[in-house]
């Protein structure tokens, strides 16, 4: 007999889809009730992906995985859901990223397109399952339902700009899709098994020969994941793209890239540890390399950006940049670093592209180029001084979590950036005697420039938005557009606050990465439901 606890697991994927189809029944003109289940929905989300994360949390090291075995059917030849720490932290940050876009765009995206609340469910259901899935069978099938709602919520809304970045979005990922499914078939091909613990067990007993083509199936994959993390050089859809989507649908993107690093993250420590063999380590330089290069190309966006759109797509290539690079590292320390780095960035790239919409709302269509006119001609500066104009109350909230958004970005303190960034940089630094190496300093320098780029381009967006507005206007800003833009900042507060405990839990979610024994023997050993004995059907 099982309990409700035993299927918490599963509850992150029919819930969504539970809700998608109910309200696929409902008249598109109820968009009140559809709302209203949706929210609902994602709360209770958050509450189950919570609940989770504790679950995880008490693991003892060495306890293996939390499964859910679909059927009945232990693995490898069932389908199932793997939980441990890093899937449950990455869980709770969807649902609190899905909350924070769904109330934003109760105000008004809601409303500007059909199919808005069953699209948005789905991409949550494709987010958790791609997470909590243990095959690389069903992550594409996950993968492809995100990316089929993605499409959905790109071009949610109207515009030329909106269909031209959708259609490349689109032709991007059927790309990423089909490398995907070229890799996931050489590696059945060659181990005969797509369940990644037992691709794990079997890597260590393979051939030479069979060795080097899962060293080119590994290769075709991360090909797949690093043009969904936004990896240089496969990078050039994602700032248009994101910039062209609507505020909310660019808030839940913001995990979307982190998807792929996830997954590279999972199968890199997975396949890859200590006890692969020949294949230890694959690609760890490459990462390095790549994820350096994706800082550069990112750093040199955010200071030739001239929208704040395009300047908060280039910041989400900075930040993935830095985690591949940390990921490639190989360091438990700087991984630990960076998986807290990956909340506060998400959380804070979240914010920002909400706040965006309403920061826009007050520039002038035309104030840009008359900006640069001025600043160029130096027309306006003859204007009287006027002392002591009050600051409209929106204005001034807007401008505060502008600044904060951009402490964030840059990793500046006394915000929750900084910890990640510090943490990661002092882990590089601590050798225990031994020389740092050169690509340690590379890396170090390239996340101080990038912090300190992402700096420059925000204060001087900052200054033509808040201090040179060629316009008095107030622009109108309701409740439930600010509140999820306050909540995400608070969150990275109290990030900042708990610096503490969140680091302590990145630090055991590392641990548990680096022992991937573990994760192999708590999917392949767990029984089945009804046995006393482990006893597992043939």
């Amino acid at each position: 007999m099982t309990g409700l606890a035993d299927h918490l697991t599963v509850i992150p994927i029919l819930l969504p889809l539970t809700s998608a189809a109910v309200m696929l029944l409902l008249d598109e003109r109820r968009r009140a009730v559809k709302g209203g289940i949706g929210m609902a929905t994602t709360v209770a989300l958050l509450i189950t992906s919570i609940v989770l994360l504790r679950l995880a949390d008490m693991m003892p090291p060495g306890s293996g995985v939390r499964t859910y075995q679909l059927g009945n059917w232990p693995a490898p030849f069932g389908i199932v859901l793997v939980l441990d720490r890093l899937s449950a932290l990455m869980l709770v940050l969807t649902s609190v990223l899905g909350i924070a876009a769904l109330l934003y765009s109760l105000a008004r995206w809601h409303r500007m397109g059909p199919r808005f609340h069953t699209i948005f469910q789905l991409q949550l259901m494709g987010l958790n399952g791609a997470f909590l899935t243990g095959d690389l069978f069903n992550l594409f099938v996950f993968f492809e339902v995100l990316l089929a709602a993605s499409y959905g919520l790109v071009l949610h809304g109207d515009g030329v700009a909106r269909v031209r970045a959708g259609l490349a979005y689109i032709a991007i990922n059927l790309t990423g899709s089909f490398l995907f499914l070229i890799g996931a078939s050489l590696v059945y091909g060659v181990t005969g098994t797509l369940n990644m613990a037992d691709f794990a067990a079997r890597i260590p007993t393979l051939a030479p020969g069979d060795a080097s083509l899962v060293a080119a199936a590994a290769a075709i994959l991360g090909t797949a994941f690093l043009m969904k993390a936004g990896a240089w050089p496969l990078n050039f859809w994602l700032p248009t793209t994101y910039a062209a989507a609507s505020a909310p649908a660019a808030a839940i993107f913001a995990i979307m890239s982190k998807l792929g690093i996830y997954v590279i993250l999972r199968l890199w420590t997975l396949v890859f540890g200590v006890e692969a063999g020949p294949l230890a380590g694959f690609g760890g330089d490459g990462l390095l390399v790549i994820g350096m290069l994706t800082i550069v190309f990112g750093t040199v966006g955010v200071l030739a950006a001239q929208s704040l759109p395009r300047l908060a797509g280039c910041s989400v290539l900075v930040s993935s940049g830095t985690l591949i690079a940390a990921i490639g590292t190989g360091g438990g320390a700087v991984i630990g670093s960076a998986l807290f780095y990956l909340v506060t960035s998400t959380l804070g790239i979240a914010a920002f592209f909400l706040l965006i919409e309403l920061i826009e709302r007050m520039r002038d269509p035309g104030a840009d180029v008359l900006a640069v006119t001025m600043e160029a001609y130096g027309e306006g500066d003859d204007d009287p001084e006027e002392v002591g104009i009050a600051i409209p109350a929106t204005v001034a909230l807007l401008g505060g979590s502008f600044i904060a958004c951009a402490l964030l970005l840059a990793g500046l303190p006394p915000l929750a950036g900084f910890i990640g960034k510090f943490g990661m940089m002092a882990a590089m630094l601590k050798t225990d005697g031994a020389a740092v190496r050169a690509s340690a300093w590379m890396l170090i320098g390239l996340l101080t420039v990038s912090g300190l780029a992402i700096l420059i381009a925000m204060t001087r967006t900052g200054i033509s938005s808040f201090w040179a507005r060629l316009d008095d206007s107030v622009p109108r800003v309701r409740v439930i557009e600010m509140a999820p833009v306050l909540c995400l900042l608070l969150l990275c507060l109290g990030l900042t606050v708990g610096g503490g405990p969140a680091m302590r839990y990145m630090e055991a979610t590392t641990k548990a990465l680096q022992t991937p024994q573990d994760y192999v023997t708590g999917v392949l050993n767990a029984p089945r439901v009804g046995s006393s004995d482990g006893e597992a059907r043939p």
